[in-house]
């Protein structure tokens, strides 16, 4: 029998991403990103950690905790960015140890790829940078050479068959170790919207530079794809429809999901419209854990 949170092997035909201790992908139990948008303190850090990884553990499901360093894209030159990449490196590294888990942050430029690589499991490649070549090109040399793996961010102006092209930089570079995560597209009414055909496409992703390859596995990101762009100085948000997209997205068949919590949203320093409050994340991931245990075993 199938751990609770497995999905068959003959329910996907994707690659697997290695993240650590983590398996992404074909016949590996679910696995959950997630953590404060914003690295705000230490130990805000390891509480959401500690929490996660706690539910994880009870559940079968895998867990990789994720923060930023840096907010490079945030809508006011006055909002705050994060402790900076020294100081932020070092709390990786404190987590990762005392946790026992991998851990994952974005990379905004190609000089951090590097250093960031050298500490955490998974690069991330924000969704508005995920066709910058530079910063692919550094991002899989950098995992490459230090064992990592590199998740981008499908951009929400990109249709799904076109992040054929970033995993064609990427291998090119020489890492196949990706990750892709869908996190909606851009709608005209100042809204992002979850195309499930298109995630479905995603999964079997067509490499046309390598007809014969297997396609990433795919992250569904339940909190940002409930973003509502241009609301104002800060990015507006339906928080509360993150779990309805989460459910739907693991009854689809993806094989990660990507969620961004906090203690109080309300007080977060990032992302605080869309942030799902850390006293929901225990029974959503039950939830999500019998919902893929229901595929498993269909």
């Amino acid at each position: 029998m199938l751990p609770l949170g497995a999905i068959s092997s003959d329910m996907s035909t994707a690659r697997l991403c290695s993240v650590g201790s983590v398996r992404i992908g074909q016949g590996q139990p679910l696995a959950i990103i997630a953590g404060p948008c914003l690295f705000e303190s230490l130990e805000l850090g390891l509480a959401i950690g500690r929490t996660v990884r706690d539910t994880c553990q009870k559940l079968g499901l895998q867990y990789i905790f994720k923060a930023s360093f840096d907010k490079a894209n945030r809508s006011s030159i006055k909002s705050s960015r994060g402790p900076g990449i020294d100081r932020g490196m070092e709390w990786f590294r404190t987590v990762h140890k005392e946790l026992s888990v991998p851990v994952t942050t974005d990379v905004h430029e190609p000089a951090q790829c590097e250093p960031v690589a050298r500490v955490v499991d998974l690069l991330q490649v924000p969704a508005f940078l995920c066709r910058q070549t530079d910063l692919l090109i550094a991002a899989g040399h950098a995992a490459q050479a230090h064992g990592r793996g590199v998740n981008v961010k499908k951009g929400q102006f990109l249709a799904p068959h076109e992040m054929a092209g970033p995993v064609r930089k990427l291998e090119e570079a020489g890492c196949t170790n990706i990750l892709l995560t869908e996190r909606g597209t851009t709608f005209g009414y100042g809204r992002l919207v979850n195309d499930f055909l298109g995630l479905g496409d995603m999964m079997e992703l067509k490499l046309p530079h390598n007809p014969a390859g297997l396609p990433p596995p795919v992250c569904f990101d339940a909190t940002h794809s409930t973003q509502l762009p241009g609301a104002g100085e800060t990015t507006g948000g339906r928080p509360e429809r993150a779990s309805l997209l989460a459910k739907a997205a693991v009854a689809s068949g993806v094989h990660a999901v990507f969620i961004e919590c906090h203690p109080t949203p309300a007080k977060a320093q990032s992302d605080a419209s869309t942030m799902m409050a850390l006293e929901e994340v225990p029974a959503l991931l039950a939830t999500l854990a019998r919902i893929r245990g229901a595929i498993a075993a269909s």
